[in-house]
């Protein structure tokens, strides 16, 4: 079908920082967009205009701008402190924000307030009163505030969930989750922002929400336990962590409880064959569950090249790039395809019908669980525990644990030999 017979809509979409996460999964989809726009039969043909980013020094932008010449908008580029409210004044219509996570807070408050529907990269905040305010301006100005947790979308973890909707596996008893990262990550890659961070909050939080949104609502989320190790990323008695150890302890409503393990490093030997080492278990009454990344793929060596140009192990369902039997260079996967969803759901909203039904249809993307700020609340709340533990460990005070919804508040942190806790978020989960 020809679009010059389509009614014809435009998103012009800002994006906030321009690193590694822009470079593999926003960029191709942006560039996508730019060549064959987005088109549902429900809210018709829509052309996606990257019209301006945000970034610190402007560097990557203006040379991705150079490289990326005929396949790309002609995009405004701003650096500085102000670049986002330059970026805002741009006149965007979407706001995606893929910096550190201690600054995704204030770019999303930020683009909410001006009015912009806004996607950014998981965590989506880390506390409560963080997220509580993002989706207070939602609400106010009707915007939809998404997060991307890309993995919901891999294969594996779909199939499991499936699974699991359809009763073949049953009742999850407790699990285990592993993500190890080079030491490329830590020491070169994040360098620059890694300093008072942890592994545990970058990339945890994919299997928290994957724990969460699979296994869920039938339980409540109970006690949050953390511990980690030091000394390679920076001092061994600072605020940086090499990795992280985390507990989440949910409760059936027959008193039964579900333990989950999740470990997460980035100091692992660059040369190791899997670059990023993913696998899960989790044990249901009826059956179990193990899925690893390296074992189900490719194995690929080249001389000279290999592990560093081209990994030894490489995970093509998350992002690859091909030449199609027919011709045509692509780059897809699971990592791209979660983002063309979130502006399929805007799409929907602002184009999908007529306005009078804009609201039905607002409140049709708000109810998705498994990306939208309103369903964020118990991994937001485990993020926040982990960091509070985290950090008074590091002050020496270890062995933490935070309680959930009990009788003196929504997160209520313990800590061995003190007699009274503390109140992290006095609300309800």
């Amino acid at each position: 079908m020809s679009t010059t017979n389509l009614t014809q809509h435009r998103l012009r979409a800002g994006m906030v920082g321009m690193g590694m996460i822009f470079d593999e999964t926003y960029r191709p989809l942006f560039e996508q967009l730019h060549a064959e726009g987005l088109y549902r039969r429900d809210f018709g043909f829509v052309e996606v205009e990257l019209a301006a980013v945000a970034s610190r020094t402007g560097s990557r932008a203006e040379r991705y701008k150079k490289q990326a010449a005929g396949r790309i908008a002609d995009f405004a580029s701003f650096a500085g402190r102000d670049a986002v409210g330059q970026l805002l004044a741009h006149g965007v219509d979407v706001v995606c924000v893929a910096t550190p996570d201690d600054r995704h807070f204030e770019a999303a408050r930020s683009a909410l307030e001006a009015g912009k529907h806004v996607l950014v990269e998981k965590p989506s905040v880390l506390s409560l009163d963080e997220l509580d305010t993002l989706q207070a301006l939602a609400d106010k100005h009707q915007r939809l505030a998404k997060v991307v947790y890309h993995k919901l979308a891999d294969p594996d973890h779909k199939k499991l969930r499936t699974h699991v909707l359809e009763g073949n596996l049953q009742h999850v008893n407790n699990g285990y989750c592993s993500l190890l990262e080079p030491k490329s990550i830590s020491g070169t890659q994040f360098a620059e922002w890694i300093t008072g961070r942890n592994p545990g909050t970058y990339v945890a939080c994919h299997y928290i929400k994957l724990i969460d949104f699979t296994f869920g609502p039938n339980w409540r989320l109970s006690r949050v336990h953390c511990t980690g190790q030091r000394g390679l990323v920076g001092p061994a008695n600072g605020p940086t962590w090499d990795s992280v150890q985390l507990q989440t302890v949910y409760t059936y409503p027959d008193g039964r409880e579900a333990a989950f393990d999740i470990h997460t490093s980035w100091v692992t030997p660059d040369n190791f064959p899997g670059s990023v080492e993913q696998e899960v278990q989790f044990r249901f009454d009826n059956g179990v569950w193990n899925a690893h990344q390296r074992k189900r793929g490719v194995e690929l060596t080249i001389e000279g090249r290999s592990p560093g140009e081209f990994k030894i192990t490489p995970n093509h369902h998350y992002n690859g790039t091909f030449i199609e039997p027919w011709g045509q260079r692509s780059q897809r996967g699971y990592g791209i395809e979660i983002l063309r969803r979130f502006f399929e759901e805007v799409a929907y909203v602002e184009f999908g019908g007529p306005e009078k039904e804009r609201a039905r249809r607002l409140e049709e993307m708000n109810a998705l669980s498994y990306n939208d700020v309103r369903a964020d609340r118990n991994t937001v709340a485990i993020v926040q525990a982990m960091e509070a533990i985290l950090k008074h460990h590091a002050a020496g005070r270890p062995g933490g644990m935070v309680e959930v919804n009990s009788a003196a508040g929504g997160l209520v942190l313990w800590l061995p030999g003190e007699r009274e806790p503390t109140v992290l978020y006095a609300g309800r989960v």
